[in-house]
């Protein structure tokens, strides 16, 4: 690490206790004139007015040397723009338009954990509603496991419901998850999760923008979701009522210009709504597997979504002319080929060499008094 990574790290951490997560003000200040000078200018003791006074007064009681070296202590890393696992994916947030609850890029991000920060440019963020129903939990946990088996990364916010269901979906697929918290990346948060959210600790990682001691304040929910949206690729809602917060990660993945995907749901559900709305307008696509997920996100030709058909049948390939006397020939009862000409409304002729294609295709047999179908395991005989 140089020195000047350092000073950049130091002055981050120092101007990330003055003010809230998705600061507006901080985050153009410090995209105008650098970390480090911003710093230093409102370090200085020059008289300062308006925010840049009250940012400067607060930073007379920091010592970022100290918060980091503790961090270190509990196992957070500080990562920056400059480190090698800076995510830069999250640097989209400078152009992105802001939301009610701030914006901008961040000044850095809290780790937790071993895996890398820069890996989660090959992620998926799978969100939802905390009141999930069986149905939305099983769907996350199924895309997951399907995009984690794609060697995908699964981003989510640890909460109850579909976020809890992404992540053990994803682990269950044998892949890698981040969960992107409210609070400081040293506490768990919610404590019924705290089993999950230290394994993820120990073999993934947890990300936070809140500073070491954070608590998970409401407001603090609002500008993490801007964060999973931004490490990711693409965002799919599984479930959101018409109010849900994972409607606020919607927005920031279309502020962002990110895919956006919506899992329909049934349409007597409360808990889809919010979903069935983003399809309705157009915001969101409709994703109903993780292959659509992958089509989404992946870079062109790398994969592609299978259309899914029911079983093809023995007929299907035929002309539609072999297909009318097909279904003209009786299934049990064997007919002549006059008769089987009528009821096709086709001439004699064009009956008797197609049923002579249609016996040589093992679909219909000569029975002496005249033709019926064949018989092939396992399949249906046409509908009468």
């Amino acid at each position: 690490m140089t020195a000047d990574l350092e000073r950049e790290r130091a002055a981050r951490a120092a101007l990330a206790r003055t003010r809230e997560p998705g600061d507006l003000w901080l985050a153009r200040s410090v995209a105008e004139i650098g970390a480090v000078d911003l710093h230093e200018h409102l370090r200085s003791g020059r008289h300062h007015t308006g925010t840049a006074a009250e940012v400067a007064a607060l930073l007379a009681d920091v010592h970022p040397e100290r918060d980091l070296d503790r961090a270190r202590r509990m196992g957070l890393r500080f990562v920056v723009p400059g480190d090698d696992e800076w995510p830069s994916q999250v640097e989209d947030l400078a152009f992105a338009e802001p939301g009610t609850e701030g914006g901008g890029a961040p000044l850095g991000l809290w780790a937790r954990g071993p895996r890398r920060l820069d890996e989660l440019a090959r992620s998926v963020a799978v969100v939802g509603s905390r009141s999930a129903t069986t149905y939305g939990c099983d769907v996350a946990a199924e895309f997951a496991a399907g995009c984690a088996a794609a060697g995908w990364a699964v981003v989510s916010g640890g909460a109850v419901g579909i976020d809890v269901s992404a992540h053990r979906g994803a682990l269950a697929g044998g892949g890698h998850t981040a969960a992107v918290l409210a609070c400081g990346a040293d506490k768990v948060y919610p404590r019924a999760h705290e089993q999950l959210l230290e394994h993820l600790a120990a073999e993934h990682v947890l990300v936070s923008e809140t500073v070491p001691g954070g608590a998970p304040f409401k407001h603090r929910f609002l500008t993490r979701n801007r964060i999973i949206a931004a490490l990711a690729a693409g965002t799919v809602v599984v479930e959101a009522a018409a109010r849900s917060g994972a409607l606020n990660s919607a927005g920031w993945a279309a502020r962002l210009n990110r895919p956006l995907l919506g899992v329909p749901g049934p349409v007597t559900s409360a808990s889809s709504e919010g979903v069935h709305a983003l399809l309705r307008s157009g915001r969101a696509t409709v994703a109903t597997s993780a292959e659509d997920v992958l089509d989404a996100v992946a870079a062109v030709g790398e994969h592609h979504a299978t259309d899914r058909r029911g079983p093809e049948r023995a007929g299907d390939r035929l002309s539609p002319r072999h297909q009318r006397v097909l279904e003209a020939v009786p299934a049990l009862r064997p007919a002549a080929a006059d008769s089987i000409a009528r009821v096709a409304g086709l001439g004699a002729g064009e009956v008797s060499a197609a049923l002579d294609d249609l016996v040589a295709s093992d679909l219909v047999v000569p029975d002496g008094r005249g033709w019926r179908l064949a018989r092939r395991p396992g399949e249906e005989l046409p509908d009468a």
